[in-house]
């Protein structure tokens, strides 16, 4: 069972950061922005599998999400773990075991063969499931696991993740008229923040950064 006595929101913020600043998983270069999923340019990146490697901060982050969920949507709201293919497997696995809760996962799409399925386990219907993945960015995905989760019967009204972007206008008034309340440990702002305190990048990058967060869109064009 874990202890309610974790630190507070803001504390799990500034811990996890710090956190992911430690293991290498964030990323600044404004010199050579990275191209994101979408095709926009941006000078952060995040890699949240890396976590799946530490196992001191693996366990010390699953515990503040699992303390976490159990705070925000309640010591007994779900009947089932899903994790988001593939980066959210690992998690969901981990918090599943946490909460004493069943385990599944997602595909993206059907596989193709057999039963054509794009849940693997158990999920009945009327289970409460709670999806779990490494990150959201604009939310997107998410609403594809959770309309391929309902698809089955079962409810999921809440998505888990470490990392949540934080920058993007609407993302969870977009989920939230999904019916799906979002649950992370740190942003951009939070990994700012603990960055600049510890001198983790130069000055101008930190400051290339903090224009980006600011302006993701404006930076992006201007950086093309």
């Amino acid at each position: 069972m874990i202890p309610s006595s974790f630190p507070s929101k803001e504390e799990i913020a500034r811990l996890s950061a710090g956190m992911l600043l430690e293991i290498g998983a964030v990323h600044f270069n404004s010199r050579e922005p990275f191209t994101h999923a979408s095709g926009k340019k941006a000078p952060t990146y995040i890699d949240c599998r890396k976590l799946i490697s530490f196992p001191r901060i693996r366990s010390t982050l699953m515990d503040f999400l699992a303390v976490t969920i159990m705070r925000e949507a309640g010591f007994e709201a779900f009947d089932n773990v899903a994790g988001g293919e593939t980066a959210g497997i690992p998690f969901s696995a981990l918090i599943a075991e946490r909460l004493a809760l069943p385990m599944t996962y997602v595909r993206k799409k059907p596989k193709g063969y057999g039963r054509n399925a794009r849940i693997e386990g158990v999920m009945t219907e009327g289970q409460r499931v709670l999806l779990v993945e490494d990150l959201t960015t604009d939310g997107g995905s998410k609403l594809s696991f959770v309309d391929a989760i309902r698809e089955t019967g079962a409810t999921c009204s809440a998505t888990a993740v470490i990392f949540y972007y934080g920058i993007f206008e609407g993302v969870e008034e977009t989920l939230a008229n999904h019916g799906v309340q979002l649950l992370s440990l740190c942003t951009w702002w939070d990994v700012l923040a603990v960055a600049k305190e510890r001198g983790a990048f130069d000055a101008e990058t930190l400051s290339a950064v903090e224009d980006y967060l600011n302006d993701p869109a404006g930076w992006s064009a201007k950086h093309a």
